[in-house]
């Protein structure tokens, strides 16, 4: 009798256990999807954030384009002054020159026709340079230390116009 016991208490475990599977597998088959309504919310949600993110981005891409134009001036007029040591009786000297003396690898967007002149402290004069877009930066005159101690942002409206530096032969 004991054992018929055992028997029934478990068969009847198991029809629990099946009968639990049933209906979790009946649960899961209501599951519906995402409703229209919910959808829209989700796109609408990704659109703000988008509407936010977009324009920051862009903003940072234009001051970094700005200050990688801002970096490759300072490399010209480190570049000149080891040209100027090696070439004291020089008072001035050009891109190209500086690339094909070895003193410079690469102009980055500096034009090959800038000039850098020997003064106390050496200038840099170029042309207006398109940094991102129609937006642009000259360099008139300007040191090392304008270049580094300009703060304008590459987002914003120009064009800019860093020196017009007082220097000594």
């Amino acid at each position: 009798m004991n054992e018929m016991n055992e028997l029934n208490e478990s068969n009847e475990m198991t029809n629990k256990g099946a009968n639990h599977m049933k209906k979790m597998k009946q649960l899961l088959k209501n599951q519906k999807g995402m409703t229209l309504i919910e959808l829209l919310a989700v796109i609408v949600i990704l659109a703000i954030v988008a509407a936010i993110a977009v324009p920051a981005i862009g903003n940072i891409i234009e001051n970094s384009r700005y200050n990688a134009v801002k970096a490759d001036a300072t490399n010209v007029l480190s570049s000149a002054q080891l040209y100027f040591t090696d070439n004291s009786s020089e008072t001035e000297v050009n891109i190209e020159e500086l690339i094909d003396q070895n003193f410079l690898e690469s102009e980055g967007k500096i034009p090959t026709d800038a000039v850098v002149k020997k003064a106390s402290p050496n200038t840099l004069t170029t042309n207006a340079i398109d940094y991102s877009g129609n937006k642009k930066v000259t360099f008139n005159n300007a040191t090392l230390k304008q270049i580094n101690d300009d703060d304008n942002k590459g987002s914003e409206e120009g064009p800019f116009t860093i020196g017009t530096a007082t220097t000594t032969p």
